[in-house]
């Protein structure tokens, strides 16, 4: 049962291309959705300006849902721009937990990269287009762009041609009206307009798609760029046999051309799959997680503080997106409604709206929703490959301005005999610590490089209990120099990475940097923990 009503608003969507609303749909909550798909489209960063302009909305409209968004910490706010954070890989993270491929899949995704050298990916389908769920790429001067949540036109790409052949009469008329209406693809940022004279008109999209259900395989031979090749596979469904999802191994013509990778790449291509398909078949049942708790609560008490700066609408209804992840894939109205603490009618309104928005879809199974790809287009992209660094970078800041000291981020070289500074933010005084992002020194000199060494390296060890909650130095690298550090760890308790703060002997003793920045350093780095942990639920975040 749809939660669509029949009754529609008289104008259109600002920023989304979409037709009317339904008369019962959420008008703020589609203003919100469109600044974070005009945010992701900007690579996570845009001036508020640049959103009134692209979305259409008053200022005062996209300076609210700003600081909505920054409430629930979905964007930070600096000077005059809006920055996506990783918390709001959340919605994201939502739909890839209940699609469960990932979990599943990727690790088998990555072996296959390392045995084939060459770049492996995961991708559903998303109308006429394909979605990434998981990229394992290579490190190489010619290296690939794509990332997790990325739309590619199906028509230019393998596993397009795959997704293709269980498309219905409805999908393939969507298709064709998008082609007459968008021949260069513009309405798909990631992908360059098509090549002139590549084989990308819809006969032969047609026929590649009959000989890929043909051969149960497909090759992208230079469809999106020259010199970009893949084959790819699909993976198939234990309980009804349709395509859960696609496999491909992308390479470039300098390595390897599209016979070539028939011929070498396909045969182990299968094999891996046929792996994928049978580890599927046999998986358990997914155990639902805790469901978010106190989220009405937390929008009510946030409407108080802030008054009319913050939209309770948009921030409850981005609540709903929440109720879904592994063990929730499908859920009735009224087990959104509980798992949000939201009432009914506000549960169903917001369905409606995501309906309309093609993020939320009625199941066949009677009465239930479930996520669509769509979820991934709401900041997920940029942010799938950010680093460590780049998480911890602003929370340092904040950091420096607070305790008014410099601080820093830090790892463990692999020998584990040095560390190396990855991250800083620096205080204003005259005399401070000033050590470069990159600098390394002696691991044994530091207070951060003891911390790191008093934790087992991580690699087939159980996390450590016995890790010091900081470590404090005096006179280390260099007289008249303090620091203290506190440990980073990652999703799994294994200690990665040090946060530290460095003053002057003469500034603070070293009780007070126990008393007056330790609890500082301990908040900083459960935020910094928060992040991480939310970035790399189902990506690879790297330290440096």
């Amino acid at each position: 049962m749809s939660a669509k009503t029949t009754a529609s608003a008289p104008s259109p969507v600002p920023g989304l291309g979409l037709g009317p609303a339904p008369s019962e749909a959420v008008t703020p909550l589609i203003r919100g959705i469109a600044v974070l798909r005009q945010l992701t489209e900007a690579g996570g960063t845009m001036s508020p300006s640049g959103l009134e302009r692209a979305t259409g909305l008053a200022r005062s409209t996209v300076d609210r849902i700003t600081a909505t968004l920054a409430r629930m910490g979905y964007v930070r706010l600096d000077g005059r721009d809006a920055i996506l954070t990783p918390r709001v890989m959340e919605l994201g993270n939502a739909y890839l937990g209940a699609l469960r491929l990932p979990a599943l899949l990727s690790a088998r995704a990555d072996r296959l990269a390392d045995e084939l050298d060459e770049s492996v990916s995961l991708a559903v389908a998303d109308g006429d287009g394909i979605r990434f769920i998981h990229q394992a790429t290579r490190r190489r001067a010619m290296s690939l762009s794509f990332r997790i949540g990325d739309l590619l036109p199906a028509e230019r790409t393998a596993p397009g041609q795959l997704f293709a052949t269980e498309w219905t009469p409805e999908v393939w008329q969507a298709w064709r009206t998008r082609r007459a209406e968008d021949p260069r693809n513009r309405a798909f940022p990631t992908v360059p307009p098509p090549p002139p004279g590549s084989a990308g008109d819809d006969e032969d999209f047609e026929a590649r798609t009959a000989r890929a259900a043909v051969e149960n395989c497909a090759v992208d031979d230079q469809l999106i760029e020259p010199g970009l090749v893949a084959i790819s596979v699909p993976v198939r469904g234990p309980r009804t046999g349709r395509i859960a999802c696609v496999a491909s191994v992308v390479s470039h013509t300098s390595r390897h051309t599209s016979a070539e990778l028939r011929e070498t790449l396909l045969p182990r291509l299968r094999v891996a799959v046929a792996a994928m398909e049978e580890y599927l078949r046999g998986a358990p049942r997914p155990e639902p997680g805790p469901r978010p708790a106190g989220l009405a609560t937390w929008t009510g008490a946030s409407k108080l503080e802030l008054g009319r700066e913050f939209i309770e609408s948009l921030a409850r209804g981005l609540t709903v997106l929440s109720a879904f992840d592994e063990g929730r894939a499908e859920l009735t109205l009224t087990e959104v409604a509980k798992a949000t603490g939201l009432a009914r009618a506000t549960a169903r309104r917001a369905l409606i709206t995501y309906e309309h928005l093609g993020l939320v879809a009625a199941t066949p199974h009677r009465g239930t929703f479930a996520l669509t790809p769509r979820v991934l287009s709401l900041g997920f992209p940029p942010l799938s490959r950010t680093s460590l660094p780049r998480i911890a970078g602003p929370r340092l800041t904040n950091l420096a301005n607070e305790i008014q000291e410099t601080t820093s981020l830090a790892v463990l070289t692999e020998r584990r005999d040095e560390i190396q500074y990855t991250a800083r933010a620096t205080a204003q005084h005259v005399m401070s610590v000033d050590i470069a992002v990159g600098t390394r020194l002696p691991a044994r000199s530091t207070s951060t490089g003891a911390l790191l060494l008093a934790t087992p390296p991580p690699h087939g060890t159980s996390p450590s209990s016995a890790a010091p909650t900081y470590t404090l130095a005096d006179e280390e690298p260099e007289q008249g120099v303090r620091t203290i550090a506190v440990p980073i760890h990652d999703r799994d308790g294994q200690v990665i990475a040090a946060l530290g703060a460095a003053t002057h002997v003469a500034r603070r003793t070293a009780e007070e940097c126990v008393h007056d920045i330790l609890p500082a350093l301990l908040a900083t780095a459960a935020h910094i923990e928060t992040d991480l942990h939310t970035a790399a639920r189902f990506t690879h975040v790297p330290l440096t």
